[in-house]
């Protein structure tokens, strides 16, 4: 079974859009699109470049509700107000990813009420109607403060594992990291692990849904 390879960018921002558009430039030769989590208040002057992004195939994630027991009422607010933000920059999105990769049951339930399709959590891309997932560990340099070349190569052993197996290979960097030296480099080479294990690169908007997977 071959795996899917979706690859994922944090941290858009006036201050790491020209990290973000580097990294966006070494991954195009390579055939493979980006997952943009957007968190619609910081984006400022790099919206136009997430919009020129999506032109060329890559998604649009909302990003966001990072708090572990935020109700649902006071989830759905946000949700309303990201997705006005959204509008008013011309974006849009039916993907949601939460900050600190975990959602709160309540953000689950507002993200079905405002009808989201899905939400990519630290484990899994879950289906929000459904409940249904496609089960993936989300493979991430994230710790600033320890930032190394053990924690690169754990990074693309990783994901080579993950490709190795099948199912879903997911790889996440945060803009704000790419300035540390080696950071680039790793997820670049995590990547192209994953794709000399024949991976398929996809991004979480295209994702086959777990029933289709479950039927092929």
């Amino acid at each position: 079974m071959h795996s899917q390879l979706v690859v994922s960018l944090s941290g858009i921002g006036p201050q790491t859009l020209d990290r973000c558009a580097d990294l966006a430039a070494a991954l195009d030769p390579r055939q493979v699109p980006l997952s943009l989590l957007v968190a619609p208040r910081e984006l400022g002057k790099a919206q136009e470049w997430v919009r020129h992004r999506t032109s060329l195939g890559d998604a649009v994630v909302l990003h966001g509700l990072g708090q572990r027991r935020l109700p649902a009422y006071e989830a759905g607010l946000l949700l309303m107000g990201a997705r006005l933000q959204m509008d008013a920059i011309g974006l849009s999105a039916d993907t949601f990813a939460p900050r600190r990769c975990v959602a709160s049951p309540g953000t689950l339930i507002a993200l079905a009420k405002h009808k989201f399709n899905r939400c990519a959590d630290a484990h899994a891309v879950r289906e929000v109607g459904s409940g249904l997932a496609t089960l993936g560990r989300l493979h991430a340099l994230t710790e600033r403060t320890s930032f190394g070349e053990l924690r690169s190569l754990a990074l693309v052993y990783a994901a080579a594992r993950s490709a190795r197996r099948g199912g879903l290979t997911r790889i996440t960097v945060d803009a704000r990291d790419l300035h540390r030296p080696g950071a680039r480099q790793a997820v670049l080479d995590a990547v192209d692990i994953a794709l000399a294990h024949d991976a398929a690169p996809t991004t979480y908007v295209r994702l086959p849904s777990p029933r289709l997977a479950s039927a092929a």
